[in-house]
Order: structure tokens, then sequence, then C-alpha cells
């Protein structure tokens, strides 16, 4: 008969919990970013497919956004809010973001300065505020439009292709430029037409990006309000409303955007 002491029991359980924690180290993510630095990041569905199919899947995602930035969730935050009389809004127009009173208080853990959705993929600039707060949020997010995705739509396995995709914007000039990539090239790529008629008549194409819904941009025209979005960060930059357009018009005319960005756009 095979006898264990406690001492011995302890030993092996502590080895065992050194074991995995240094597998946990051996297999965690290395981000090429740190607090303080801005991340353009990029996810996009399983084999190109949709990440979004309605109304209710693209405000799910501005939820996310909201709900998930910050350092203590609830375990199951959506269910939570709607046992706290939350009513989750499929409409972006009816969207109406609350935080309920006996919630630990938010604290968010990135700083968004962008964002768009479209319906195979996403962008978002993110300024990193808090040790690990992309890779926590970025978690969040993906597991979370996943598990909706699989149940509302009776799926199974992945919904994105895989890890998001983060590249670390280390100067202003590429901060600037990768907000206008977003925010009006990928929003003018859905303009009838396509980029080259958006260009051609571009105050028609820019108010046109302003009001779709999943596109950060109305808030650099200061009428979206999201409170998603960190408005002084952009003021630092773009001081008023139609600074911003003149430098994207300016852009759109004048600069090959994935070629100023070096390498800091994705492929498609």
């Amino acid at each position: 008969m095979i006898q264990y002491s406690i001492s011995s029991l302890k030993s092996d359980f502590n080895e065992l919990n050194i074991e995995v924690r240094l597998q946990r180290v051996k297999f965690m993510r290395k981000e090429p970013f740190t607090v303080g630095n801005f991340v353009h990041i990029y996810n996009r569905g399983n084999r190109k497919l949709s990440i979004v199919r309605d109304e209710s899947d693209k405000c799910y995602f501005i939820h996310a956004l909201y709900y998930f930035n910050t350092e203590i969730t609830p375990e199951n935050p959506f269910q939570s809010l709607r046992e706290s009389g939350v009513s989750l809004k499929s409409d972006f127009n009816e969207l109406n973001l609350i935080w309920p009173e006996d919630w630990q208080p938010r604290k968010p853990i990135v700083k968004i300065l962008a964002y768009i959705l479209l319906e195979n993929h996403f962008h978002l600039v993110l300024k990193e505020i808090k040790d690990g707060g992309v890779t926590t949020l970025m978690r969040r997010i993906g597991t979370g439009m996943t598990n909706r995705f699989n149940t509302k739509y009776k799926e199974t396995g992945r919904l994105f292709q895989g890890a998001y995709k983060a590249k670390c914007l280390d100067n202003d000039n590429y901060l600037k430029y990768i907000l206008v990539y977003i925010q009006i090239k990928n929003a003018f790529e859905m303009f009838p037409g396509g980029v080259k008629k958006a260009i051609e008549n571009f105050d028609l194409a820019y108010n046109w990006a302003i009001k779709y819904s999943y596109n950060s941009l109305s808030n650099y025209a200061n009428t979206g309000n999201t409170q998603i979005i960190d408005k002084d960060i952009i003021k630092d930059f773009f001081p008023k409303p139609n600074d911003f357009k003149e430098f994207a018009k300016e852009c759109m005319f004048n600069l090959d955007l994935e070629n100023e960005l070096k390498g800091l756009t994705f492929e498609n």
C-alpha cells in the first residue's frame, strides 16, 4: 500500500502549480507595446466570413467597447445589466450606455481614439493606460463576440481568423495617418462607387461617413457622443472639428496612406 504524507502532497502540489505558471508564461502573448503607447488593432472573421449579421450584432460591438473597458467587470456583465434593468438596445440611435450603481466603479484600462466596424472585420486605435489593458480588452471582446455569435446563430468554432493583430504607432504622424486610414479610407470603400468616387465627391462622402453609426468619425465632427472615444486626445491633435476634415482631405488627395504608414496597416 502506497502512503503519502501531507508534506509530500503539498510539495507535489506546489511543483504542479509552478509548472502550470511556467507554461502560462511560456505561451503568453508578447505584446510589442507598453503603457503610454498608441496601438492599431485589427481582426477579421474566420475565412473572411461575417462577424456581424444584423444591427443588434453591431450594437453589441459598441456595448463591448464600453462595458469591457474597465478594470473589473461582473462575471457575466451583459446578464448582470439585464438583471439591473438596463435595456441593451439593438438600434444604435437608441443606445443608452448606463453604468449600474451596484457595479465596481468604472476604471478604463485603455483610451479609445478610433474604431470602425465592418461586416467581416474591425479596426481600433487604442492607448494603453494600464499594464495589460489592451490584451484584457481584446480578450474580453473576442470571447464575448464569439460566444454571443455562436449561441445566437447556432454556430460552433472560431468567429475570428485568429488572435487580433496589433502594431505600435511610435510617432504622431503615424497616429494621425492611421486615424484617417481607419475612419475615412475604410468608410470610403463602402461609399457607392468606392474610394475613387468618394474622393471625387469628398464633402458628400465625408458627411456620409459621419452618418455611418459604427465609425467613430462622428466624434471628430463633434456630432457623436458615444461615451467611448477619448475626445481630449483628439483635441490635442485636431482642436477644431474641421481640422480633422481638412487633414483627411489632404491625405486622401495627396498621399498613398498605406505607403506612408509603412506596414502599420494590415493585409486584406
